[in-house]
């Protein structure tokens, strides 16, 4: 709401109105392509985009030039890749980092094919310091302190994070090169978290329950004010946390859009 646009509608709710931008993302979606039928991937999202714009202009010019005029968001995507490979393929941090050329390379090959329906301006987003997450902490807890930092994150967790992050940046940094005429900008999840974490006491969370979900503990009960929590399910953050996340992320994104307003927003 910072950014004056409305809730995105979801492409597949065909009573939607798509007039101030469309939502192609959907929950538990994966960069790459799963085995469980289940799951979406990122290419399926862009071959609904293809779908709707193919649908509502025709890829002509006029189209291309009014995506010229709209904000692209790609992501953030990956992550699910990730908690996939931890929790259910039971994978070591060597073999998820493997994955990690992959897991970029489709999203680069995304912002390619985005730019390719006339975007001129893109926001790529990283990782969030996953180390911090309450999933992540029951999953791998462990007796030893060392592994912990002073947040009492997991810093193999968090390294592995900063690795993908620091690839990603290189990826759009090769995206800029090629294509010196758009902007692409990256959302910097990991910072935007870590300093809401760190400010957690001034910002009017509960300093006991930082790393506590709201929901998701036995019983099914849900703690009495999601506004003082961080996390929400455990890996999901609730909305107080989100809002503050955004408002960190438009301070820090918008001045390098190097533009004014936008026509319409796009999320994949």
């Amino acid at each position: 709401m910072s950014a004056k646009f409305p809730l995105l509608e979801a492409y597949l709710n065909k009573d939607g109105s798509f007039d101030r931008g469309v939502n192609f993302a959907v929950a538990g979606a994966t960069a790459l392509s799963m085995e469980d039928p289940a799951t979406n991937s990122l290419s399926e999202q862009l071959e609904w985009m293809f779908t709707y714009f193919n649908r509502t202009c025709g890829l002509d010019k006029d189209c291309l030039e009014k995506n010229g005029r709209a904000l692209f968001l790609v992501g953030e995507i990956g992550g699910n890749d990730y908690n996939y490979a931890f929790w259910r393929g039971g994978k070591t941090i060597e073999e998820v980092k493997a994955m990690v050329p992959k897991v970029v390379q489709a999203i680069k090959d995304a912002v390619k094919r985005v730019i390719g329906f006339g975007a001129t301006r893109i926001i790529v987003p990283g990782n969030f310091p996953i180390g911090c997450f309450p999933a992540y902490l029951g999953q791998f807890r462990t007796n030893d302190t060392n592994a912990y930092d002073e947040l009492h994150c997991l810093k193999y967790l968090n390294d592995f994070s900063i690795y993908h992050n620091d690839y990603l940046q290189q990826a759009i940094e090769q995206l800029k090169q090629e294509y010196p005429n758009v902007i692409i900008v990256y959302g910097n999840y990991y910072d935007s978290f870590l300093w809401l974490f760190t400010k957690a006491n001034m910002l009017g969370f509960d300093p006991q329950s930082l790393q506590k979900p709201c929901c998701g503990t036995r019983g099914g009960t849900v703690c009495s004010n999601p506004d003082e929590r961080v996390s929400w399910d455990g890996v999901h953050l609730t909305q107080k946390t989100y809002e503050l996340m955004a408002s960190w992320l438009i301070r820090d994104i918008y001045p390098k859009l190097q533009c004014k307003q936008f026509d319409s927003y796009t999320s994949i």
